[in-house]
């Protein structure tokens, strides 16, 4: 019996694949992830977030970049698309066609139980890397809870977590503050019956 090889792809085979195709793919290693759409619970939470966001930062040098932005996490070789991602001061990216975003500062996800374990595991580990990167915040889809792990001076990770529409969340490296109600705004969750 032989096992069936995947494909290793270069980068330049890659980015050459993102500019010609309609779906977003991570690249990590040679292999190429298809992204899928997200769930209407995912699109309003990020979009709530993107809003309460950018109304607290229009008069700041900030930028925040959805969905279709790529960043590179240079020193692991991850290309990916987080779900939000902000950079204060100028942005950097890479000189490659189309070009990713290299200098976030807090990037923001909204984890599927799909992408969660991944989120939360390799995909946090890719992210350490990432010389600007202050903070990782990671807000849920199915509940009204939220973690945001900041990075130390020390290069420790301190988690803060925030789980109630009453709750707020506040991504230090920004300084701004969430009220998960704002968050949560007109996203219903799935009540479970199971006893």
């Amino acid at each position: 019996m032989s096992a069936l090889l995947t494909p290793k792809y270069s980068v330049e085979e890659y980015l050459a694949l993102e500019r010609e195709s309609d779906i977003r793919h991570e690249y990590y290693d040679g292999e190429i992830f298809t992204m899928t759409g997200g769930s209407e619970n995912h699109v309003l939470v990020t979009g709530n977030t993107l809003t309460t966001l950018n109304i607290q930062l229009r008069q700041r040098p900030c930028k925040i970049y959805a969905t279709d932005m790529r960043v590179r996490v240079g020193p692991s070789g991850l290309y990916t698309y987080p779900d939000l991602a902000v950079v204060c001061g100028a942005a950097e990216f890479t000189k490659e066609n189309p070009p990713s975003l290299l200098n976030p500062i807090p990037l923001i996800e909204v984890p599927s139980p799909s992408t969660e374990a991944y989120d939360r595991g390799k995909k946090f580990q890719h992210y350490r890397k990432l010389e600007s990167l202050r903070e990782v915040v990671l807000i849920a889809q199915d509940s009204a809870r939220s973690e945001s792990y900041w990075r130390q001076d020390n290069g420790q990770w301190l988690l803060s977590e925030a789980a109630a529409m009453e709750a707020t969340l506040t991504p230090r490296s920004i300084d701004c503050v969430l009220a998960l109600a704002d968050v949560y705004e007109k996203v219903t969750f799935e009540v479970n019956n199971e006893s």
